[in-house]
C-alpha cells in the first residue's frame, strides 16, 4: 500500500474513538428476520430502526414468490440487463411499476442507490445544471458528482431559495431538480406542487426520489406525486424495493423516451449485474399485497399518529416530520450515541444520526414505525426512550403536554 494512502487510513480514528467508549452503534449483527422484534446477541430487542414500513419482509406470500422465482430462474442472472441478464419477469415488473406510478415506462436497477446514480450521472450534460435539496439522499449527491453538470444546492424544502437559485441560471441550459419525496432523516415531505410550478416556470425537469414514500403515501402507496395529485406533471419517479416492498432493487419511471435513453446510457444499469430472480419475484408479490390490501398502510399511519402523540406528550422535539420517520433531536453527538447504546441494552433498537452526516447541533435518533408494530410495543419503547432521555439530557427536558 502506498505510504500516503496508508497514512490516511492510519489517521482514521473516528470509529475507534467511539468503540473505546463502548458506544459503537454500527454494523450490529441481527440474528433473525427484520420484524418488530429481532434477536441481537441472543436477546429479543424491539426494532424501531427499520425501513420495512409495511412490515412485509417475513410475509409468507412474498417468501413463497421469492422461492418460486429462484426455483424457476436460478439464483442469479450472470450478467447485466443490457446483455444477457434480462428475464421476462424483469419486464413484467417494469410494466407493473409504470402502471403503479402512472408513467409510460420504467427501468429496473439492482439497487435504489444505482437508480439515482445512473439517472443523475447521464441525464444532463457539461453545460447543464443539477439542482438539489441540501438534505437529499447520498445517492442523489453521488450521482450528481458523476455527472459533468454543474451542481447547485438550495436550502432544505425552501421553495423561495429554489426559485432564487434557478433565476440565476442560463435560460438555454438544461436544469434537473432532484429531491427526496419523504426526506429520509427529517421525515418531512417535499412541497411538490410548489416545486413543480417553479420547475415549469424555469423549464426544469423534476425527479422525485420516492425511496421512503412508496407504500407510505399516495393512492395505494404510489408515492409523493400521487399523494399531491401531481402524477401527470412530475417528470420522473425513482423508487427502491428495500423498504416497503420488502426486497432489493430500484427503478426509474417516466416517459417512454426517457426510459429508453436510460436503458442505453445509465452506466450503473449497463455495467452491473441485474436484479436476482428472487428479488424480482418478491417485489412483484409485495406489489400485489400493497395494491390489494390497504389495511397495511392504514395500520402504519395509525401507529405513526399514536407514536407521534406519545413522543410529543413526553416533550420530544420532532422537527417538521410528516411521516412514519420520527426524528428525536438530541443535538449532541455523544449523547446521541449514549442514548442509542442504553436503549439497546434495555431492548430497543434505534438508529443514531450524527456528524458528519448532519451538523452536531442537528444530531438525532431516528425512530421509525412499521405497520406490524403493536400499540403496546410503541408504548414500551416510548417509555424507555423518555426515561433515558431525561437521564442523559436533563437540560433539554420540557414539561409533558397534551396535544
Amino acid at each position: 500500500m502506498g505510504k500516503k494512502l496508508n497514512k490516511r487510513i492510519a489517521e482514521f480514528k473516528d470509529a475507534a474513538a467511539i468503540k473505546a467508549k463502548g458506544l459503537y452503534p454500527f454494523f450490529r449483527p441481527i440474528e433473525s428476520g427484520q420484524d418488530t422484534e429481532v434477536i441481537i446477541n441472543g436477546k429479543s430487542v424491539l426494532m424501531f430502526g427499520s425501513n420495512s414500513y409495511l412490515g412485509l419482509t417475513s410475509h409468507p406470500y412474498i417468501i413463497e414468490a421469492s422461492q418460486k422465482a429462484a426455483q424457476k430462474y436460478g439464483t442469479g442472472c450472470a450478467g447485466s440487463r443490457f446483455l444477457n441478464g434480462t428475464l421476462d419477469i424483469h419486464e413484467e415488473l417494469e410494466r407493473r411499476l409504470a402502471l403503479y406510478t402512472g408513467k409510460e415506462g420504467a427501468v429496473l436497477f439492482s439497487t435504489g442507490y444505482q437508480a439515482n446514480l445512473g439517472a443523475l450521472s447521464c441525464l444532463t450534460g457539461r453545460n447543464d445544471y443539477l439542482v438539489l435539496d441540501e438534505s437529499d439522499h447520498a445517492s442523489i449527491i453521488d450521482g450528481s458528482r458523476l455527472s459533468f453538470s454543474k451542481v447547485i444546492k438550495y436550502a432544505h424544502n425552501d421553495m423561495n431559495d429554489l426559485r432564487k437559485k434557478l433565476s440565476l441560471l442560463p435560460d438555454d441550459a438544461d436544469k434537473l431538480i432532484a429531491t427526496d419525496g419523504i426526506f429520509s432523516m427529517e421525515g418531512d415531505i417535499v412541497k411538490l406542487p410548489e416545486l413543480n410550478k417553479i420547475a415549469a416556470e424555469f423549464d426544469a425537469t423534476v425527479l422525485v426520489d420516492d425511496a421512503h414514500s412508496l407504500g407510505v403515501i399516495g393512492e395505494k402507496g404510489a408515492g409523493t406525486a400521487s399523494y399531491f395529485g401531481q402524477t401527470d406533471i412530475t417528470d420522473l419517479v425513482m423508487g427502491t424495493f428495500s423498504k416497503s416492498l420488502a426486497s432489493l432493487g430500484g427503478f426509474i419511471a417516466g416517459d417512454a423516451a426517457t426510459i429508453d435513453y436510460l436503458k442505453h446510457r445509465a452506466r450503473s444499469l449497463m455495467f452491473s449485474a441485474s436484479m436476482t430472480p428472487a428479488s424480482v419475484g418478491s417485489t412483484l408479490a409485495a406489489l400485489d399485497i400493497i395494491e390489494s390490501e390497504p389495511h397495511h398502510m392504514e395500520r402504519l399511519w395509525a401507529n405513526t399518529r399514536y407514536a407521534k402523540e406519545l413522543l410529543l406528550f413526553n416533550g420530544f422535539d420532532l422537527g417538521q416530520t410528516e411521516s412514519p420517520i420520527l426524528p428525536l433531536y438530541i443535538r449532541d453527538n455523544e449523547k446521541t450515541f449514549i442514548m442509542t447504546k442504553r436503549l439497546q441494552d434495555e431492548g430497543v433498537f434505534v438508529n443514531p444520526v450524527v456528524s458528519p452526516g448532519v451538523r452536531p447541533e442537528h444530531s438525532l435518533i431516528r425512530f421509525s414505525l412499521m405497520a406490524t408494530h403493536t400499540f403496546s410495543q410503541i408504548e414500551e419503547a416510548v417509555d424507555k426512550i423518555s426515561r433515558i432521555y431525561r437521564e442523559v439530557c436533563p437540560e433539554r427536558v420540557i414539561e409533558r403536554q397534551r396535544l
